[in-house]
């Protein structure tokens, strides 16, 4: 199966029942597919061919669903990206993925409008919410222009269906290519891991669609089991909201980052749980580490176990998921969903015995690679098995434990950062010697930035310098929370920056515990 039989089997099943509801609007799953189709015709009159990139800056959205979906059957290539990317960002992106439509929203709209002249390879520019203006069209005068018969395109399993830019450097971008195959037996393995069904409600709240754990285990896994999917709009809504939503949709399951949880859990220590959340059967963690302190104050106050999965880009999204029958696990991300093979590696990529800790190995339905990047992708990716750069340890029962990072990844709130991102921001200030970035541990957000910061002899750098370079050239989530000034920064023998000495010279506290 693929991408594009995955909605046509649904619409043709589940036709007349919602699939998306976003505020007042709702689309059956027959409106999705005749949307999708239309919005495919479109692409096809503009000239769009087969491989071709469509970049989608945009929000949770019917939009976003029927953008992705009409793509797909143009044959082009979905790239779902941050709508929060700075122009600085954005550059980087469009510059290595090349795309020959950007579907975007007004706010990155007025970011990228700028730089379209450095781009021809850009056929059209789509505006959601936005009339035709500047060389833009708008989104329905766009969908308007297209058939709802379906395309005459049949993509082939091992087809790249989507690039989804991952952990690296934002300015250095490093694009994940999953094909039609992983995508339709990731959703599959996700929906059965999860049981879900076309009775349930899936709540999509402060869970991204261009993230691969709300595109293809809340979204996809929704439209491989005729599920409703409740995108609860707009940006700023508290917590307090997002629970009124699950008591009047009656919403059965929700995935989350840890983030969401600790919020959930302080207005229910503050103020008692004033909601009825009866209907709901699963609650799903996954995109950063869930502390077993998070997990056990959210039993205390909801009465309900949080399911802690563990997954990656390069591994389409979730590969390990708790047991429905069996009693969560503290501090374990549970057993490999079937249809996936979880291992722990040494250092010479041997597999190690029952509880000893090393470098998490992945086979299944894995990534086809890097694009443009062969060599990053022989770096990781050998006999289909994809080297995760994460180490953690397996129990005798198969659990999985995450205890630690082996690639300089910073995750806050469930966004992947890479620390090369701001320290080459800040390091562009004239008075600045050098930077380095770390992160650490947090109690609300998983963990935030900290710079460490060595100014040239003779120059004055202040915080709110640094704050302000950040902030105008980067996405708001990657802005140091802490800067510190230091002389120098400490070296190895080969000449790189020791950051796990400079972490104890500036008694900063690590990210995973210590064992």
């Amino acid at each position: 199966m693929h991408l594009k039989s995955l909605l046509k089997n649904s619409a043709l099943r589940y036709g007349d029942r919602n699939a998306i509801q976003y505020g007042d609007r709702r689309l059956t799953y027959s409106d999705t597919e005749h949307k999708s189709n239309m919005f495919a015709g479109a692409l096809i009159k503009a000239g769009i061919i087969r491989e071709d990139r469509v970049a989608l800056f945009l929000s949770n959205s019917p939009e976003f669903v029927i953008s992705f979906f009409g793509s797909i059957k143009a044959g082009a290539v979905a790239v779902p990206l941050d709508q929060q990317y700075k122009a600085t960002e954005i550059r980087a992106i469009l510059n290595h993925a090349q795309p020959s439509v950007i579907v975007a929203e007004a706010s990155a709209l007025d970011v990228i409008r700028p730089l379209l002249p450095e781009f021809g390879c850009v056929k059209a520019v789509i505006g959601v919410s936005d009339e035709a203006c500047d060389g833009t069209i708008g989104f329905d005068a766009f969908l308007s222009g297209g058939s709802a018969e379906e395309t005459a395109f049949e993509p082939s399993p091992d087809d790249v269906a989507v690039l989804m830019y991952t952990s690296f450097a934002s300015l250095k971008p490093r694009g994940v290519m999953l094909t039609h195959d992983s995508f339709v037996k990731e959703a599959e393995m996700s929906a059965r891991g999860y049981r879900q069904t076309q009775q349930d409600v899936m709540m999509l709240f402060a869970l991204p669609m261009f993230h691969v754990f709300g595109l293809v285990s809340a979204v996809l896994g929704s439209v491989y089991s005729g599920s409703t999917i409740v995108v609860i709009p707009g940006t700023g809504l508290s917590i307090g909201s997002f629970m009124a939503a699950i008591e009047r949709e009656k919403g059965t399951m929700y995935l989350g980052v840890p983030f969401i949880y600790s919020l959930a859990v302080d207005l229910a220590e503050k103020g008692g749980l004033t909601y009825n959340l009866d209907s709901m059967r699963i609650w799903a963690s996954a995109g950063a580490p869930l502390s077993p302190s998070l997990a056990e104050r959210f039993r205390k106050g909801y009465g309900r176990e949080i399911l802690d999965c563990y997954g990656l880009t390069e591994a389409v999204s979730h590969v390990t998921c708790p047991d429905l029958d069996s009693p969560v696990v503290p501090g374990s991300a549970g057993r490999a969903l079937p249809g996936w093979k979880v291992k722990i590696t040494d250092d010479a990529g041997h597999e190690v015995p029952a509880g000893t800790a090393g470098e998490i190995l992945i086979e299944g339905p894995v990534m086809k690679g890097y694009y443009k990047d062969p060599t990053a992708t022989g770096q990781v990716l050998k006999n289909g098995r994809l080297r995760t750069g994460d180490l953690g340890r397996i129990d005798a029962s198969g659990n999985l434990y995450i205890t630690g990072r082996s690639k300089p990844t910073i995750i806050i709130k469930g966004q992947n950062i890479y620390p090369e991102d701001p320290e080459s921001v800040i390091a562009s200030h004239p008075g600045v010697k050098e930077a380095a970035v770390m992160g650490i541990g947090d109690r609300v957000r998983g963990e935030v930035i900290a710079a460490a910061v060595s100014v040239r002899e003779g120059c004055r750098v202040t915080e709110a310098e640094i704050r302000q370079l950040c902030g105008d050239n980067l996405a708001g989530y990657k802005v140091p929370r802490k800067i510190l000034f230091i002389d120098s920064l400490p070296r190895k023998k080969n000449g790189d920056i020791d950051k796990e000495t400079l972490r104890r010279e500036l008694s900063l506290p690590p990210v995973f515990p210590v064992p």
